[in-house]
């Protein structure tokens, strides 16, 4: 990684970037809640990439504390449901937000939901400007609205901010024909297009999410965050994960 870190945000492939981020994976090896070793490793390689100039926003899921899908199937009310996993995306943001600072970043705390002290509502000019001063955004609360995922919610904030891409942060290192973890025999795509992706019903993110990458052209880049400096290595430009485009 040397030749990397000797980079400039001249050489970065991508200069704003919505960073998703899912709520299991801040469990580590846990069954539920957040793993702080887990938050750590992924902020030093935010680090990273801001001291390299890159523009980072994040949307992190709730999935680790609820789910409404979840809640509704097991009888829960299922507007109730989606706001409490909101909630639990506020959690996540929050922790996320306190280990950024405590690494020595400065951050803006956005939401969906609007909770004082704790965080501002959501708003587009609001986030462009503390992403211009070098700011790490994170932003919680879903889209605000009931029904709609936190893929969704991030495709939504990557249009508002004009991200270059969205980064799927995963614990697989790209796409498969097939769940890698259950069938050896899955291969890896190292690039697809939206309708390449629909064609193989391969579970990139939701259909609305997907269709609203696809309308307003933008990538969608899916990797292995749990191998640190994975997150370097794509803003920097190399191959290793999966791509959906146009």
């Amino acid at each position: 990684m040397t030749a990397t870190k000797q980079k400039t945000d001249m050489d970065l492939k991508y200069k704003r970037v919505l960073l998703k981020l899912s709520g299991e994976s801040l469990m580590g090896e846990q069954n539920y809640g957040i793993d702080p070793s887990v938050v750590a490793q992924y902020v030093h390689d935010i680090k990273q990439v801001t001291d390299l100039g890159c523009e980072v926003a994040i949307v992190m899921g709730g999935g680790n504390i609820f789910r409404g899908l979840s809640g509704a199937a097991k009888g829960m009310d299922r507007v109730q449901g989606d706001y409490m996993g909101m909630m639990s995306t506020l959690i996540n943001s929050m922790a996320l937000q306190a280990e950024l600072e405590k690494q020595g970043m400065s951050t803006l705390l956005l939401s969906g939901l609007t909770i004082e002290p704790i965080c501002q509502a959501m708003s587009r000019r609001r986030a462009i400007e503390a992403l211009q001063q070098k700011k790490v955004v994170v932003i919680g609360g879903g889209t605000g609205n009931p029904f709609f995922t936190t893929d969704t919610a991030s495709t939504l904030r990557a249009v508002e901010i004009e991200a270059n891409v969205i980064l799927k942060g995963t614990r697989v290192d790209g796409i498969y024909s097939a769940d890698p973890e259950k069938d050896p025999t899955a291969t890896k795509f190292t690039q697809l297009t939206f309708t390449q992706a629909m064609e193989r019903k391969l579970k990139v993110m939701d259909l609305t999410a997907f269709a609203l990458c696809e309308e307003n052209n933008l990538p969608i880049y899916v990797f292995d965050m749990n191998r640190q400096g994975n997150l370097c290595r794509v803003v920097c430009g190399e191959e290793i994960g999966t791509i959906v485009t146009r």
